[in-house]
């Protein structure tokens, strides 16, 4: 990326920023669920521009190799009847397959220490808003994501631009469906205390993912959807109730230090981390 795109990028992401806090702001000051962070969060701007910046680069060779291989490796029979599907029919299934490869890809980061490490830092945060949103180790969004894409492409419902009898509207699905989750992220880290009846068992909101943060025995470890909790339901890990919120947020042990620390603090062997003071009124969590 030469010093001219960069540019260009940090601007876009500037106007998204302003755009963003014009909504979330004034929603959160109106409709608050806990008391909100007055003070400047650097640490969280510097995120949200390193995130917006850095996982896209990092993607972009990952998806163009695993996009030739899915290519070559695709009967032309299975490859031509994908592209008859209309537009539309095939976003919609880019959506739902991405979803549930996200889906696995979060819980991975659960469930395996060494992705847990970089996911930590995300879960680190004990007041969510909507800035909270960006606090996230740049190698746990590009794993992610990754997960995600993987399987849009490897099922013929993207293809890359020049490929044969690929439309522009189809190299754009993984930019749809990056986006509209990057957007929707924002929305279920709200400190808002909005619920919405049924609806919240079709579309993630803001207390689905609420307790995806919980620190309490209740909820640990669950709801890993982005989108659709319906797909916590059908592997078994949902957990909304209808009139409670989590009464504690973040891990035992914070990654402790700046930016710079949270950064590099999955590579550092466990002896090389400050231990973090434990609230021992709290329930237990692995660190």
């Amino acid at each position: 990326m030469d010093l001219g795109s960069l540019t260009m990028e940090v601007a876009r992401l500037s106007i998204w920023l302003v755009l963003l806090a014009m909504l979330f702001v004034p929603v959160e000051w109106l409709f608050s669920l806990h008391e909100r962070r007055g003070k400047a969060r650097w640490a969280d701007l510097g995120y949200y521009f390193l995130n917006g910046l850095l996982p896209g680069v990092l993607l972009a060779p990952l998806l163009a190799t695993i996009a030739v291989l899915a290519q070559k490796a695709t009967p032309a029979f299975y490859s031509d009847w994908v592209a008859s599907w209309p537009f539309v029919a095939k976003l919609i299934a880019g959506l739902l397959v991405s979803e549930i490869g996200a889906y696995w890809g979060h819980r991975w980061c659960h469930e395996v220490p060494f992705l847990w490490r970089f996911h930590a830092i995300h879960h680190s945060v004990e007041h969510l808003d909507w800035l909270a949103n960006t606090r996230a180790h740049p190698l746990d969004i590009v794993f992610v994501r990754l997960c995600g894409l993987t399987p849009v492409y490897m099922l013929g419902l993207a293809s890359t631009p020049g490929a044969a009898g690929a439309s522009a509207a189809d190299t754009m699905i993984p930019v749809y469906v990056t986006l509209l989750g990057t957007v929707w992220s924002f929305l279920v880290h709200a400190n808002v205390r909005w619920r919405f009846g049924w609806l919240e068992q079709v579309a993630a909101t803001p207390a689905f993912h609420h307790w995806h943060h919980t620190n309490g025995a209740e909820g640990r470890d669950r709801n890993y959807a982005a989108m659709f909790p319906w797909v916590d339901r059908l592997f078994g890990t949902l957990h909304l109730p209808r009139d409670a919120w989590p009464p504690v947020y973040g891990i035992d042990k914070p990654v402790r230090g700046g930016v710079s620390d949270e950064l590099l603090h999955p590579f550092r062997r466990d002896d090389d981390v400050a231990a973090a003071p434990v609230d021992k009124a709290a329930p237990q969590e692995r660190g």
